[in-house]
């Protein structure tokens, strides 16, 4: 099962409590306040780690609370402190307030963390209280609360370049041909039901994250089918990768399809809408694909290639085409930064 939202409460724990004692021990002839601070409750950290690829285990436990602090106890022994509570998620995921809709931090990479809840502070011992028109004080301080919150975990995949088009456009079968990613596969919609990623080689030196993003359908910005929920796994692909089928099952017009996917793109985010997308025609073992290609051609007035993944027609070329994107994005990052 693949989650890749879900809203949690996380808890930080309470400070343990200050102690009032004296000292009552034999041959000491003045005692005097021994009672020990309270530790400080643990706090709630969430960490970003390679090997976790999915928020599943918040689907099924809503509360987060991590260990409070000990009390203190007679002769000055302090209360042990609560041990931090360590959660961790994919790289990619977005930690958002759920009361303010303000994000708290974005964990891209692997070791990424924040403190999502501090715990209380140990309460005071009476020793503290000690002064000289009062050498036995009675008073102690009890531990504070530790910080509570609702907090959305949103993942959003983290590639290079994403694959987008309509339902059955071929997306799962040119990653598992440009990569060794398995997602699955058959001649329905939305065989696809959550992001896959794969690794493509282009030589000894490069290779870049290629993301199959599943299918998009009309109204998806506003949330139909599952809208925003595919979307959002786009926000981060630099390069996105727009397959358009030439013979849709469905009996659509494959150049209408290509306008629906750019309408809802341009709804969703201006931003996303303006990165750089390459326009490929796929499956070009079928003789229609030669008419969906000379349309597509004068439709976005720049190049735009054919493919088969089961002939592996153009695959270099595309493979090629994608590194030199990434490689002038990178160049203009560089540019920028000086």
């Amino acid at each position: 099962m693949f989650v890749d939202r879900a809203e949690v409460e996380i808890e930080a724990g309470k400070g343990g409590d200050g102690c009032v004692a004296f000292r009552r021990e034999k041959h000491v002839p003045h005692g005097g306040p021994s009672g020990g601070d309270g530790g400080n409750g643990g706090s709630v950290i969430v960490r970003a780690r390679e090997g976790v690829n999915s928020l599943m285990e918040f689907a099924h436990r809503k509360h987060w609370r991590a260990p409070r602090g000990e009390r203190g106890e007679g002769s000055d022994r302090h209360g042990k402190s609560g041990s931090n509570l360590i959660i961790e998620v994919p790289p990619g995921t977005v930690l958002i307030d759920s009361e303010s809709g303000m994000i708290i931090k974005d964990l891209v990479a692997d070791q990424d963390e924040v403190i999502v809840a501090r715990g209380g502070r140990g309460g005071k011992g009476n020793p503290h209280f000690k002064h000289s028109t009062n050498q036995a004080p009675r008073e102690s301080t009890p531990g504070t609360m530790g910080e509570m919150r609702r907090v959305i975990f949103e993942l959003k995949v983290i590639a290079d370049v994403g694959l987008i088009g309509k339902p059955n456009a071929g997306k799962s079968t040119l990653l598992s041909r440009l990569s060794r990613a398995r997602p699955e596969i058959a001649d329905y919609p939305f065989t696809t039901k959550f992001p896959n990623l794969g690794q493509v080689i282009v030589d000894i030196d490069a290779s870049f994250v290629m993301a199959d993003i599943p299918g998009l359908i009309e109204g998806a910005s506003s949330g139909v089918g599952l809208g925003h929920d595919f979307l959002r796994h786009i926000t981060r692909a630099g390069i996105l990768v727009h397959l358009v089928e030439p013979l849709p099952t469905d009996g659509t017009d494959p150049l209408e399809n290509y306008r629906v996917i750019r309408h809802e793109l341009m709804e969703y985010s201006d931003e996303l809408a303006a990165r750089p997308e390459i326009v490929v025609v796929s499956k070009a073992e079928i003789p229609e694909s030669e008419e969906v290609f000379e349309q597509l051609k004068a439709e976005v007035n720049s190049e735009v290639l054919r493919i088969s993944a089961v002939t592996g027609q153009g695959l270099n070329v595309l493979i090629r085409r994608i590194a030199n994107e990434l490689a002038a994005r990178d160049r203009e990052a560089v540019r920028q930064a000086h």
